[in-house]
């Protein structure tokens, strides 16, 4: 008797065939330079880090994989980031949803929170800075103090508290860690567009600099605050669309950029940076990209463009931006709850504090 296959054992030989077929592995991305040839790049895209799955040490297939093919494996990730800092290949990224710093510590290959136990616990962490020794302080918006940890997140001290600012966004901390520098953004109908100055061991409050207005040394709605290596400080002065740069005293010494759709000018400015050299980097909501300034304020470059589309310089919410010591740029995207971190050109891919993320390879 001749017995034909029914259609059942036909779909268990497909099935058994279509699994033995092999999936072709996806190819390397090719590397995204800034600036494009044929200039000389400055500039080599890196990474996304998305959450705790990013700190798999020289993986380099599965990142390739995820980024072609749009898996978000992100561990323990990021709901809503706001701002990034990183000393020694600590990366520190504050999430205001969850209401922690996350931690992802490259070279201990682990991670971890802060702020989630007494007395250091945070309601609503913005911006952030850390200092050589690593030690990490935290602006909390509604809890209005600067809460200040050491790299392992162990709380060390809080400064500031409810009566203190209309509205927390940022800090900064001087070189000799003596004074710290919080900006309060104030709002709308707030007179408090300043940056409050303390003493970094006492907590004693100092003086402030600024109050609301368009004349130099004066602020529109501040968002952050960055020291130099020159010992300066380069303020994003908002609402009125430049970076001021003062002496810690609160002398105005200039600035630069204003509100304009051309390279060098700005729409919604938030975050800003200073690399080892001086240059400084302002982070724009509107352009969806970060613009590096020389020290006068000479643009140099700008990098990302505005995207609805997850990946590598896309944005659509930048906010919190830094530059490590190795010269490395982080870039935060709200929207895509993702850093983009970057290496300039000149550093090879297992060099710095992050290398080891590629010494395998």
């Amino acid at each position: 008797m001749n017995i034909l296959p029914n259609k059942n054992t036909w779909l268990f030989v497909a099935i058994v065939i279509g699994g033995c077929a092999t999936t072709p592995e996806p190819q390397p991305l090719q590397p995204l330079f800034f600036p494009p040839p044929p200039e000389q790049p400055r500039f080599v895209f890196e990474r996304i880090i998305t959450g705790s799955a990013d700190l798999i040490q020289g993986d380099a297939k599965k990142r390739w994989r995820r980024l072609l093919t749009g898996e978000r494996e992100r561990g323990i990730g990021i709901e809503k980031p706001h701002d990034v800092s990183v000393c020694k290949g600590r990366i520190f990224v504050s999430d205001s949803v969850n209401r922690v710093v996350q931690v992802y510590d490259v070279p201990g290959q682990r991670n971890f929170p802060i702020g989630v136990t007494e007395p250091g616990v945070l309601v609503k962490p913005l911006g952030l800075t850390t200092d050589s020794q690593c030690n990490l302080y935290v602006a909390d918006f509604t809890a209005k103090r600067v809460n200040i940890y050491d790299q392992d997140g162990k709380f060390i001290k809080a400064i500031g508290g409810l009566d203190w600012f209309d509205r927390l966004s940022n800090v900064a901390v001087d070189e000799k860690q003596q004074r710290i520098f919080a900006v309060d953004t104030g709002g709308s109908r707030s007179p408090n567009h300043r940056i409050r100055v303390f003493d970094a061991v006492s907590g004693d409050h100092l003086y402030d600099i600024g109050k609301r207005g368009t004349g130099n040394g004066e602020f529109n709605m501040p968002r952050d605050v960055q020291f130099g290596p020159d010992g300066l400080l380069y303020v994003v002065d908002s609402a009125n669309f430049r970076v001021q740069v003062l002496r810690p005293d609160g002398t105005f010494v200039r600035s630069f950029g204003a509100l304009g759709l051309q390279l060098g000018q700005f729409a919604r400015p938030k975050g800003i940076a200073i690399d080892p050299d001086g240059n400084v980097y302002v982070s724009d909501a509107s352009y969806g990209n970060f613009q590096i300034f020389d020290p006068q304020g000479q643009l140099l470059l700008f990098i990302g463009g505005r995207s609805a589309t997850f990946g590598r310089a896309n944005y659509m919410l930048p906010a919190g931006l830094h530059v490590d010591e190795d010269g490395r740029v982080y870039m935060v995207d709200q929207y895509f709850r993702k850093i983009d971190v970057y290496r300039p050109a000149h550093l090879a891919e297992n060099e710095g504090y992050l290398g080891v993320w590629n010494a395998s390879k």
